[in-house]
């Protein structure tokens, strides 16, 4: 039985999936625009555990209007949070995993008067965003226009993607044939410290069929996409060291080693010129047959685009496309930190110089190995590894110091097209879409997934939504409105399409 809405649809003549729920996401996303603002309105540092607070009573408010069990999953910081639906004891259960907190802010690179404000953009004919009347949203409503606020894109919008579709599935009586399980995590943006030992607590409370991630953006052509694998993460920090406090150039140049120099000069031998990793053995384990090629070459990724979107002549040489460079563990360095720069510059030898890396991994080298490859690799360049800061007789005692720690987040996950919640997935964005989706084997990103895959044993799956260019972890984030209406479309698709293949 659906609901008067549906029967008007239906009078329309908007008689398939897609027809049917483009109306349909069109008229509650409408209804959600005020909701949308409301929570983006919330800030959400999980370095600032006090403002996680009222996010996860918002999120208790909304989840538990919509008749889910609401429990908190204690952690030695900030509780998960668990919504549950069970509508049959026979049925498959899907585990649905959201991000509620967001990265910080640096208020003087955001172009309105808050990041916490949402606002309506416009661009304009130079290309520029220009911020119009709220109200716009509805009046003269552009699919092109954009909100922008902290947490748009990663991950509210989603959220509220999926609560609108959840509203739109309750009032047109569409009952999934699998039982919802919807875990809330407030610490993704600090890689989730706790989230590990959390899942294996609580395993049977999150136990689950597989798993979805309502996360991250679409394929740059803006068409449906799944993701069924992500990058893990694991960092390193590097410090070397000069005098022992700050010195005058001018008296001691020449004379101090510059510990910005060291850093360089270590760096520099971890790579060619072309970008490849040439420490011997990383990426022993890693290749791509044919059939994995075959899966990479059916992404219509356009490279040349992508170059001018990134501005970049050419790119490194670990790969032949971007497609396969991602299938690769990378070696990045994230930031460097040594001395003073701009208005605070001042000539002098600095004391340390600090680098932080990340590796992205992949399922097929061990984290473990990849540190220790880049540790012995920096021994090799005669340094005296060390875990803590050097005391003075070290300094006299060693020429070459430095400082390494290192940190593994989390692993990479990958699942195969064929399980059963891919083939489920893909039926339900084609139908609702009209066409086959896009499928990535693997993103560059990393998403704390790979605790729920390891410890409940299940396949994991990403629903990206949102637009590729939002400027998420930077200022100025922001959804494009078109995209926020077809994420809901997209998840109504989901809820509405049966979980066939693995019904009890």
């Amino acid at each position: 039985m659906k609901t008067v809405l549906f029967y008007i649809l239906l009078c329309l003549g908007f008689y398939s999936y897609s027809q049917e729920y483009e109306q349909v996401a069109q008229q509650y996303a409408n209804n959600s625009f005020e909701t949308l603002k409301a929570f983006l309105a919330l800030p959400n540092d999980a370095n600032h555990k006090e403002d996680l607070i009222p996010n996860i009573e918002w999120c208790k408010k909304h989840f538990g209007a919509l008749d889910f069990i609401l429990k908190e999953l204690a952690t030695p910081t900030l509780p998960l949070l668990l919504a549950e639906k069970v509508i049959d004891e026979s049925f498959p259960t899907i585990l649905i995993y959201l991000q509620i907190d967001g990265q910080p802010v640096d208020f003087s690179q955001w172009f309105q008067e808050s990041p916490w404000e949402a606002v309506l953009k416009k661009r304009d004919a130079n290309g520029k965003w220009q911020i119009i009347p709220w109200e716009n949203i509805y009046s003269n409503y552009d699919p092109d226009n954009r909100i922008f606020a902290r947490s748009t894109a990663d991950s509210k919008g989603a959220v509220v993607m999926f609560l609108s579709a959840l509203k739109a599935a309750k009032d047109l009586k569409i009952t999934p044939n699998y039982n919802i399980k919807i875990v809330m995590d407030f610490e993704e943006e600090l890689g989730s410290p706790e989230l590990p030992k959390a899942v294996i607590r609580n395993k049977e409370a999150l136990a689950a069929d597989a798993l979805i991630i309502f996360d991250g953006p679409l394929h740059e052509s803006g068409l449906p996409t799944l993701k069924f694998g992500a990058r893990g993460i694991a960092t390193l920090t590097l410090t070397t060291y000069g005098p022992i406090v700050a010195q005058h150039s001018g008296h001691y140049g020449n004379y101090a080693p510059n510990p910005v120099f060291r850093m360089s000069q270590v760096l520099a031998t971890m790579k060619d010129k072309n970008g490849k990793v040439v420490i011997p053995g990383y990426y022993k384990g890693v290749g791509v047959n044919q059939t994995t090629q075959n899966i990479l070459d059916a992404v219509p990724d356009d490279e040349i685009k992508m170059k001018d979107r990134l501005q970049i002549n050419r790119t490194d040489a670990v790969a032949k496309t971007y497609q396969n460079s991602i299938q690769y563990p990378s070696l990045n360095v994230r930031g460097i930190k040594s001395g003073w720069v701009e208005n605070e510059v001042r000539t002098i030898i600095p004391p340390s110089c600090i680098a932080e890396i990340d590796i992205r991994l992949v399922k097929e080298s061990d984290p473990q190995y990849l540190i220790g490859l880049v540790k012995n690799h920096i021994i090799e360049q005669g340094y005296t590894i060390l875990d803590h800061t050097p005391t003075k007789e070290e300094r006299l005692r060693y020429d070459k110091i430095m400082t390494f720690s290192s940190e593994i987040s989390y692993g990479a996950f990958r699942t195969a097209f064929d399980t059963p919640v891919g083939i489920w997935l893909s039926n339900a964005l084609k139908k609702t879409h009209g066409s086959e989706p896009i499928k990535i084997r693997t993103t560059g990103g990393s998403i704390l997934i790979a605790p729920f895959v390891n410890t409940l044993g299940i396949p994991a799956v990403s629903v990206p939504t949102v637009n590729l260019d939002n400027n998420q972890h930077s200022p100025n984030e922001n959804v494009r409105l078109g995209n926020y209406v077809k994420g809901i479309e997209t998840f109504i698709g989901i809820l509405a399409e049966p979980y066939k293949s693995v019904v009890k």
